[in-house]
C-alpha cells in the first residue's frame, strides 16, 4: 500500500507542475524545478517498492512451494487476516486526497481569504525611497507597487497619475468594494493581501477579475502610511478579464 501512495502522490506532484501550471495555485514559480525533482523522486521510490514487495511474494511462493500450506496456519491466522484488511481499508483511505488532485483542481486563494485579510504595503527599505515612473499613460502596476507608492512615497509620484491595475473583486465590510490581489513569499500558506478601495463603479460580481484604470484619491501625508486601510482609486474604466496563470504577485 505504501508503494502505491508513493506513486500516487508522485504522480499527482508531476500532474501539477510538469503537465500543467496548477502549482502555481500554491507555490511560487521558482520552486517548479524542486516539485518536479520531489514526484520524480517519488514515483521512483514506490515503483522501487512495489518491485521489493514483488520479488518478496516471488520468494516466498518459491520457498513454500511443495509443503503443507495447513501447517502452523491454525493459530491466529484468523487475527493476523483481520488485521491486515482493517490497515487496506485505511491505506486506500489515504489515497483519496491524492486522488482528489486529479479529479478536482482546487482553486487559487481569492476574495474569500482577501476579505479576512488586512490590506499590507511593505515599506520600502532603502533610505533613496522609490524610483521616478515612466511617462506611460495609463501606467501598468502591479497591485503591491501602487499600495507601496500610495501609502508610503512621501514625494507623492502617483498624484494625478492615471495607473492600470488587474486584480480581483473583494467586498469590503459595511460596503463598497475593493480590487485586491495576493502577494506570497513562498507558497499560499504566507500569503498577503494588497488591495485598492474603488470609487466611482458598481463592484463585479465577487471574486471576479477586472482591470481597472484611475486615478488615486490622496487621504493623509504621503510617507506616513496614508492615514486608510487601503488606498482610494477613482476608476475610469473597467474591463472583465480572465484570471491569470499566475494569480499571485
Amino acid at each position: 500500500m505504501r508503494a502505491i501512495l508513493h506513486v500516487l502522490l508522485g504522480a499527482a506532484v508531476l500532474h501539477l507542475t510538469l503537465f500543467s501550471d496548477l502549482y502555481l495555485r500554491f507555490v511560487r514559480k521558482a520552486l517548479r524545478p524542486y516539485l518536479v525533482l520531489t514526484g520524480v523522486l517519488l514515483v521512483l521510490i514506490g515503483l522501487l517498492a512495489a518491485a521489493s514487495v514483488v520479488r518478496e511474494l516471488w520468494r516466498g511462493d518459491r520457498h513454500h512451494e511443495g509443503q503443507d500450506h495447513d501447517h502452523g496456519h491454525g493459530h491466529g491466522y484468523g487475527h493476523e487476516h483481520g488485521h491486515e484488511h482493517g490497515s487496506l481499508r485505511v491505506g486506500w483511505l489515504l489515497t483519496l486526497p491524492v486522488l482528489a488532485v486529479f479529479l478536482i483542481a482546487p482553486d487559487a486563494l481569492g476574495a474569500y481569504s482577501a476579505q479576512r485579510m488586512d490590506s499590507t504595503a511593505v515599506r520600502p527599505a532603502n533610505a533613496g525611497g522609490f524610483a521616478a515612473l515612466p511617462a506611460t499613460d495609463p501606467l501598468p502596476m502591479r497591485l503591491a507597487d501602487f499600495d507601496a507608492r500610495a501609502l508610503w512615497d512621501s514625494s507623492g509620484s502617483l498624484k494625478g497619475r492615471r495607473v492600470a491595475l488587474t486584480g480581483f473583486v473583494s467586498p469590503k465590510n459595511g460596503g463598497g468594494w475593493y480590487l485586491a490581489r495576493l502577494t506570497i513569499s513562498c507558497c499560499a500558506a504566507d500569503a498577503q493581501a494588497s488591495k485598492v478601495e474603488i470609487h466611482g463603479l458598481d463592484a463585479p460580481p465577487q471574486g471576479s477579475w477586472v482591470k481597472v484604470v484611475g486615478v488615486w484619491q490622496s487621504d493623509g501625508q504621503p510617507g506616513q502610511g496614508g492615514g486608510a486601510a487601503a488606498p482610494v482609486l477613482t476608476v475610469q474604466k473597467l474591463t472583465r478579464t480572465t484570471e491569470p496563470g499566475d494569480p499571485y504577485e
